[in-house]
C-alpha cells in the first residue's frame, strides 16, 4: 500500500535528486518524488523511517509528522513552484484562489495557519520569494528590467522597483551593480 511522506526544505530539482539518492541508498522503493513529498510504494517500518529521518536531516531536510506543519510546507512548496517554476503564467491568478485550488482548503484557514507557524503572512512570503527570483534574473543579466517585471507578473517596472527596494533596501540597478552575491537559499526565505 503506497504511503506519502512530507519533507520540509525540498524546494528545487536538485533537492528531489538528493532525496531520490537517499531513498535508493536505504533501499526504500518509491513511486514518485516531488517537491515537498515522496510517495513510497510500501509502508516503511519504524526503524527504516528513523534512519530515513536521520539521513534527510544530514542533507538539510526534515521529515514532517504534524498535519499543520505539512500544510504549511505544502503552501511554501506551491508558492516556490509558482514563482521559481517554469510556468509563471499563473501570476495572473490570485494567490489565494490558486492555493485554495491546489491544497483544497479554505484560504482563510491557510492564511491563519501559515501566519501562526511562520510568523509572516503568505503574501509576505510570496513577495520575498518573488524578490529572490528577481535577484536571480538580475544577476544573469540576460533580460531588461521591464522583461523581468513582465515575467514575474508585476503590473509595471515601477511596482517591481518599489517592492524590490522595500525588501532589499536597494534599487534593482544598484543590486545588479553589486559585486557580491546577495541572494538567499530558497529554504531560508522568511524575513
Amino acid at each position: 500500500m503506497p504511503v506519502v511522506l512530507h519533507i520540509k526544505n525540498m524546494v528545487c530539482d536538485r533537492c528531489k535528486m538528493v532525496v531520490r539518492q537517499e531513498l535508493d541508498l536505504l533501499q526504500l522503493p518509491y513511486k514518485n518524488v516531488d517537491l515537498g513529498q515522496v510517495e513510497l510504494t510500501t509502508e516503511p517500518g519504524k526503524e527504516q523511517l528513523e534512519v530515513l529521518r536521520e539521513h534527510l536531516q544530514k542533507q538539510g531536510f526534515e521529515l514532517l509528522d504534524d498535519k499543520k506543519t505539512k500544510t504549511v510546507e505544502r503552501i511554501k512548496t506551491e508558492i516556490v513552484s509558482l514563482i521559481h517554476g517554469k510556468d509563471a503564467e499563473e501570476f495572473n491568478l490570485k494567490l489565494s484562489a490558486m492555493l485554495e485550488e491546489k491544497i483544497g482548503v479554505d484560504y482563510h484557514y491557510l492564511s491563519s495557519l501559515f501566519s501562526s507557524v511562520e510568523g509572516i503572512t503568505i503574501e509576505k512570503y510570496a513577495i520575498l520569494q518573488r524578490i529572490e527570483k528577481v535577484k536571480e534574473l538580475l544577476m544573469y543579466d540576460e533580460k531588461s528590467l521591464s522583461e523581468i517585471a513582465y515575467e514575474m507578473g508585476y503590473s509595471s517596472v515601477q511596482h517591481l522597483s518599489q517592492q524590490f527596494k522595500k525588501v532589499t533596501g536597494l534599487t534593482p540597478s544598484h543590486f545588479k551593480n553589486l559585486k557580491e552575491n546577495k541572494r538567499k537559499p530558497l529554504d531560508k526565505i522568511t524575513d
